[in-house]
């Protein structure tokens, strides 16, 4: 049912309220720590040389979009007084960007343009720029902030997720628009030039690439963990210079021809709509071949809203469409990828189909080769279950099954109400936001993960994410505001929601 895009205030108050009792419990016990652990009321930094402020970087905006003045007021004090980057530990670079450089940005533009923002923003990204001086000019995965060094992630040999690489792009080409130096635009920029020609046949990327070379290495493809953002990306780099940059648009369009052509599958039982992952098998004589696994990370369902965004964006015949979009206002593709988006929000709820009504962290997907028919004494699920989760006192749940704030099911509601105007979408994410209130909240101040989804009571571990009120709670706002409040025409949002505005860009791009 339409309803239009007016704001719903009452719910508005309550996640507003809920927001306070997160960063209430967090200025109480740990401000300026860059995480927080609510059940012992202390805060934890990323480095023993100290923290850099994540938890307070990644709020401002969420601040300054709910009106909390006093709120913003003690974190921007912090940010002016006791912030810094001076720190000799090693930072990663794509949480450091998306989380810090973002937060800073899109603060800067939202208050109203106060210059700390832009200063931290500069000085941040000057200490950051080394790790793009590799071979191929792909970044490292990590930086030692203080030392302005690049470093090699040692666990990986020296390999970098293709996620990492390709979601620096929104933040340092934005800065370059705001300080009219292009060196972070190129610096950026030449990671997708390097990407583009690394393309692998299907259109598919592989979640590793190897900085000497600029190639992707034989590792999964995903649309979860290390794979994500990419695409998120492709389709964001074209709308945030005004629709102008076609290369990015056709990156997009490809990599989505080739999810639709390999990794798009329907369950046994309702046939939903799911992405699966390729895994490489190498056998006795060095061949290898790849292996459809039906496993889908909670990560994945920010795909649903950007396939929704990209109908209407790349999708469409002559930007801006309806709200709803008309069929006549998409193209072919355009209309297949809106299909694809609303069914796979659809199994995203689905997978919040649990006793807390929360989803779990990854979801596996029934096939008739699964065996699980034969299992004894075992309720069989329809279409999707919890692998290794048993009803066992004492033992504890797999990694699988918790559920640590996580805001992609709410960013992809957030976004199908804002193009379709749909009570439904407001529905399914105030159904969440009650199961995060009733399950996570912590009584004394702050939220935390639960270790099982199917747990009623629920076991806790004691850590409140950032992204929580940098994501989860600012989406959750959103989906209850007006159309008016960041609407869509004007900002792309980075992969940690931070909104950044879109502009006519001055530097052409440099590559095709």
């Amino acid at each position: 049912m339409y309803i239009g895009l007016q704001a719903d205030v009452s719910k508005q108050e309550a996640i507003v309220n809920a927001f306070r009792h997160a960063w209430s419990a967090y200025e109480r016990d740990a401000l300026g720590w860059d995480e927080y652990h609510p059940i012992t009321h202390n805060g934890s930094n990323l480095a023993a040389a100290g923290g850099i402020g994540y938890t307070v970087v990644d709020s401002l905006d969420t601040m300054l979009i709910m009106g909390l003045k006093d709120e913003y007021a003690t974190a921007r004090t912090w940010v002016e007084q006791e912030m810094t980057f001076d720190r000799d530990a090693d930072y990663n670079t794509f949480e450091t960007t998306i989380r810090m450089l973002g937060g800073l940005l899109s603060a800067y533009h939202l208050s109203g343009f106060d210059e700390l923002y832009l200063t931290k923003a500069r000085e941040l990204a000057d200490r950051m720029l080394a790790v793009f001086d590799t071979p191929s000019g792909l970044p490292t995965s990590m930086v030692n902030l203080g030392r302005r060094e690049a470093v090699s992630d040692v666990g990986n040999n020296g390999l970098v997720s293709t996620a990492e690489a390709a979601t620096l792009q929104l933040e340092f080409r934005y800065l370059s628009t705001l300080t009219d130096d292009d060196v972070y635009w190129r610096k950026a920029e030449r990671v997708m030039e390097v990407i583009r020609g690394a393309r692998m046949p299907p259109g598919l990327a592989s979640i590793f690439m190897d900085p000497k070379v600029g190639r992707f290495v034989t590792s999964a493809i995903r649309l979860g963990s290390r794979g994500d953002s990419f695409y998120e990306y492709l389709l964001k780099q074209f709308i945030q210079t005004d629709l102008s940059e076609e290369v990015y648009r056709d990156m997009y369009e490809d990599a989505v021809q080739a999810i639709h052509d390999h990794l798009l599958q329907k369950s046994m039982g309702n046939r939903l709509t799911y992405t699966s992952e390729l895994i490489p098998e190498r056998d006795s004589s060095g061949q290898i071949s790849w292996r459809l696994t039906p496993k889908q990370d909670f990560l994945v369902c920010f795909f649903a809203g950007t396939l929704m965004l990209g109908a209407t964006t790349s999708g469409a015949v002559a930007p801006p469409v309806s709200v709803p979009p008309r069929p006549e206002e998409l193209t072919e593709q355009g209309k297949r990828d809106w299909k694809t988006g609303v069914e796979l929000l659809h199994t995203c709820m689905a997978t919040h189909d649990t006793k807390t009504g929360l989803a779990p962290e990854i979801a596996h997907f029934r096939i008739p080769s699964d065996g699980m028919d034969k299992i004894p004494d075992f309720q069989v699920p329809t279409d999707w279950y919890i692998k290794g989760a048993r009803p066992e006192p004492n033992v504890l749940p797999p990694y699988d099954a918790r559920y640590m704030l996580r805001p992609e099911t709410v960013e992809s509601l957030f976004y199908a109400f804002r193009l379709t105007g749909n009570k439904r979408y407001r529905e399914m994410g105030w159904a969440i936001f009650k199961a995060i209130e009733q399950h996570c909240r912590i009584p004394s101040g702050g939220y935390a993960t639960i270790v099982s989804v199917d747990e009623v009571p629920p076991r806790h571990e004691d850590k409140m994410e950032t992204f929580f009120m940098s994501e989860t709670l600012k989406y959750l706002y959103l989906l209850f505001s007006d159309g008016d409040t960041i609407p869509l025409s004007k900002y792309v949002f980075n992969t940690e929601a931070h909104p950044l505005p879109i502009f006519t860009p001055t530097i052409r791009t440099g590559f095709s």
